[in-house]
Order: structure tokens, then sequence, then C-alpha cells
């Protein structure tokens, strides 16, 4: 059975990362709270990937989804996300995001569309509980991704498990519908 994800930086070591489709997953977890920020890399046709301070540098157009989970007694829940400190913030307004809010009032934010990032991206090394894995390009890569979503959610930032395979599936269908390359040449 081949495997289905990895660990980013794992895979880099091994020598396993793909130069052609792939999707990078990063988390970003609060010390003092279910606050929670997760991004999501497609890339096609790597150029080279080399390190960099603190992460990896892959040269290459990459497409970005960020996610975010404000728990309900999130201090600054007015403040738009792109002015949060740079450990609580997404590059991205309350306008771009879409939004659910849980039955226990924990709020979901993910791009309505995926943000370019041209020429080059770096992966920053995780510190601490947070993490950064490689999704392998397999046909079941788009439920793979939901189901990690589903339990992450659930267990690392305290959302109703109903809620959670909600907007995990609702994830995965934005990342298949915008994140994929079958266009690209």
């Amino acid at each position: 059975m081949p495997v289905k994800a990895m660990d980013l930086f794992d895979a880099y070591t091994k020598n396993m990362l793909p130069s052609d489709l792939g999707f990078i997953v990063s988390s970003y977890f609060s010390a003092h709270s279910a606050y929670s920020r997760y991004e999501i890399v497609s890339y096609n046709n790597v150029k080279s990937i080399y390190p960099a301070d603190n992460g990896l540098t892959f040269q290459t157009d990459g497409k970005k989804l960020h996610i975010l989970i404000e728990p309900s007694n999130y201090p600054k829940k007015g403040e738009e996300p792109y002015v949060r400190s740079s450990t609580e913030m997404i590059p991205q307004r309350f306008s771009e995001l879409e939004l659910h809010t849980c039955k226990n009032q924990t709020k979901i934010y993910w791009g309505k569309a995926a943000l370019m990032s041209y020429t080059s991206f770096t992966i920053m090394k995780p510190m601490g509980v947070n993490f950064s894995f490689i999704f392998y390009s397999l046909p079941d890569v788009y439920d793979s991704m939901t189901l990690f979503f589903e339990k992450t959610f659930n267990k690392e930032a305290g959302v109703p498990m109903a809620d959670a395979k909600k907007v995990a599936k609702a994830i995965g269908l934005k990342v298949k519908e915008s994140m994929s390359w079958e266009y690209s040449s």
C-alpha cells in the first residue's frame, strides 16, 4: 500500500518529496488555547527544493489555502485576521473567508479561494506540537485530507465531531476544486 502522507521534513531527508503534484499541510497551534491555524499549499513542477533558515524553500508556484479555528473565548474576535499578531494571523480579511460556527461557538474560517504564491515559497520547520505533512497525489488524496482535517479539528482544536466532519468535507472539496494543477502546462 503506498504512503499517503508523511512528515514533510522526513520526506525531504529521505528524498521522497514529489517534484510534481503535492499538497503540504502545516499546523500552528496556540500554546495557551485551542486557537489553531492551518496552511495548505499545493504545488507542481518543482525546479528545486533546498533548505532555508528554519525551513524548506520550494522553487515553484504554490496555491495556498488558510484555515483559522477561533475558540469561543478568543479575546480579539473583531480584529481582522490579517492584522493579528504573527502567531495568530492569516493573510486574509473576514470578507475573503468562509465561516462555520460550531455548536460550541468555536468559529472555523477558511479561504473562499486559494491564494497564489509565485516563483517560490518556504515552509517553516514546525516547533513544539506543530507539524507539516506532505500528502502524495494519489487517487484518494482529497479523502485522506478530509479525514485528516476531521480528526485534527476534533482532537487538536476541540471542534465537535459533527462540525469537524462538515467543515473538513467542505475544505476537502475546496482543495479539490481550487488547488489542483490539472490545467497547468
